[in-house]
């Protein structure tokens, strides 16, 4: 079993903080930069002086009012950079993918899980941005303080160069992504993107100094999305049989194919309609919003980003919208592999 560093127990109410560690930093942060900096180390959980470990997680899922609807377990098994398995398992999907020593890929898919199914990986694991959003040429970084039921957080805005940027004189907290850490310290608490969707953390332990969040919240506006709760934190042997994959796994090249939008259009087999907000039309705002994102083998969405947008909550809006569209998987010589691509939304009034 792996050592664990408990820190206090905290609520689990909405944005209803505790303090993660009482801990004393040697330095107290204070440059936005500087949290990002620091964080890293303790948020990289491909390092390979990690010994083999196994994570195992609840998670809910809600519907359009809050309500539980489907319950499932998310499981990671790590040995190095090369070798590790993540896996997924409720009723009516399962998703299981491995890496092994061989550089192969495998993966195997019973039905089709939610694009948040899959975010709760990169919540645990990678919850923090990459080097490319932080780049100063195309982002710029903002702190701003938040109080939270007496808890103080240092919240570092991540705003982008966009055309928008100029009509606003003041950018709200969570207007673009915002991560907000506990006061001075590189433990991430609170995550907000594009005015509407959030992460909560909560329960933060230390597993080989790696900061992991043992409870997550995944939400947008206040209606609940998914919520997690990691049940078993442990050490696993090199030759475990979850890190082999069955006869019946499909293996996968590990190469992306870049496609144009117009060619991941025609693999397009369910698109949902986006709303048109509100608070867009009202001022009038129309246009394009483009996002970049991964169509997996399994021809489910993962990983977008904005990449460019007329108003914020048009951005909102068509990442919920092409969160939920599906794909027929692409095939490269025979093989289906991992696509990247650019997805279109048009918003026109009237």
């Amino acid at each position: 079993m792996l050592k664990l560093l408990a820190a206090p127990a905290l609520t689990t109410s909405y944005l209803a903080l505790g303090q993660a560690s009482n801990q004393p930093l040697l330095t107290k942060l204070h440059k936005p930069q500087d949290f990002f900096s620091a964080a890293a180390p303790a948020y990289n959980f491909e390092d390979p002086p990690l010994r083999p470990w196994h994570m195992k997680a609840a998670y809910q899922l809600y519907d359009l009012e809050s309500k539980p609807t489907s319950q499932g377990t998310y499981e990671h098994c790590w040995v190095s950079p090369k070798v590790h398995r993540n896996s997924w398992n409720r009723p009516g999907a399962v998703h299981s993918d491995w890496h092994t020593a061989d550089g192969k890929h495998a993966i195997h898919d019973e039905g089709s899980l939610e694009y948040f199914e899959y975010a709760l990986q990169s919540s645990l694991l990678t919850p923090l941005p990459n080097q490319a959003e932080l780049d100063p040429p195309n982002h710029r970084l903002e702190r701003q303080d938040l109080k939270i039921g007496g808890i103080k957080l240092d919240c570092i805005k991540v705003i982008p160069k966009m055309p928008l940027n100029g009509h606003l004189q003041i950018v709200p907290l969570g207007l673009f992504p915002t991560y907000c850490f506990d006061e001075g310290s590189p433990i991430l608490r609170i995550e907000y993107s594009w005015g509407s969707l959030g992460i909560e953390y909560n329960k933060i332990v230390k597993v080989q100094d790696h900061y992991l969040p043992r409870e997550i919240t995944i939400f947008g506006g206040k209606r609940k999305i998914l919520t997690a709760s990691v049940d078993v934190i442990e050490g696993i042997t090199t030759s475990a049989p979850v890190l082999t994959p069955p006869p019946n796994a499909t293996t996968v090249t590990t190469d992306k194919v870049q496609l144009t939008s117009e060619i991941s259009n025609g693999m397009n087999l369910k698109t949902v309609v986006p709303i048109y907000p509100q608070d867009a039309k009202d001022a009038q705002v129309s246009g394009r919003v483009v996002l970049r994102g991964i169509i997996g083998p399994d021809g489910v969405v993962h990983d977008l980003q904005i990449v460019e947008t007329p108003w914020p909550s048009l951005a909102a809006s068509a990442l919920w919208s092409v969160s939920q569209w599906h794909y027929k998987p692409y095939l490269l010589n025979g093989e289906p592999v991992e696509v990247e691509t650019t997805f279109n939304v048009i918003y026109t009034l009237g």
